[in-house]
């Protein structure tokens, strides 16, 4: 009789401690993504802070939205379509905040950069580019950024920009520029560079 108290104890309590860590997880998560949110914002230096607690609370309601949509995705398959939703909204929620380049911030800080340290890379690489072809690097860089927001984590992210960065490297190439003599030659500028200091 103790034994199948025993056993009817574990059975009810099990289900509560998953919840409890289901909780405690979720908890963990909201409190990295807020850290995150807050590291992300303080580059915008908003003086309001009525409106930086709106854009931070934002952020992290997509964190945990595109978290829950990804987490849902490794188990069926999800709908796109939602995922194109959370991203409309969100961008409308921080332009209704925000002007455009703060907004760029936000996605920058989301993307860990990526975009403008690239986009500098390439002018640095090849400082004969012409205008058409920066603002085709430019736009290629711009439509990863977007899609790269949404990735479930920092290397799906990265994943992303390679992608892109495989076809701006294709179109460079189309278009003459030889670009591991580029890349040879804009290292020795750097070294170069590095020499004088």
């Amino acid at each position: 009789m103790k034994v199948i108290h025993i056993l009817l104890c574990m059975l009810i309590s099990a289900p509560i401690l998953k919840a409890q860590d289901k909780t405690a997880g979720e908890a963990a998560y909201i409190k990295t993504v807020t850290q995150r949110s807050d590291k992300i914002l303080a580059a915008l230096q908003l003086p309001d802070s009525a409106k930086y607690k709106r854009v931070r609370a934002s952020m992290v309601n997509q964190y945990v939205a595109l978290n829950d949509y990804h987490e849902q995705k490794k188990k069926q398959s999800a709908d796109e379509s939602r995922l194109s939703a959370l991203h409309t909204r969100y961008i409308s929620e921080l332009s209704s905040e925000l002007n455009k380049k703060e907004v760029d911030q936000i996605k920058d800080g989301m993307t860990y950069g990526v975009l403008p340290v690239t986009n500098k890379a390439y002018q640095d690489m090849i400082p004969s580019l012409k205008e058409e072809e920066k603002a085709q690097i430019m736009t290629w860089l711009t439509e990863a950024r977007e899609l790269a927001m949404d990735a479930g984590s920092s290397e799906e992210k990265h994943q992303v920009f390679g992608k892109y960065k495989g076809r701006i490297n294709n179109y460079l190439s189309a278009h003459g520029y030889d670009l591991q003599k580029e890349r040879k030659e804009w290292e020795e500028r750097i070294k170069a560079e590095k020499s004088k200091k």
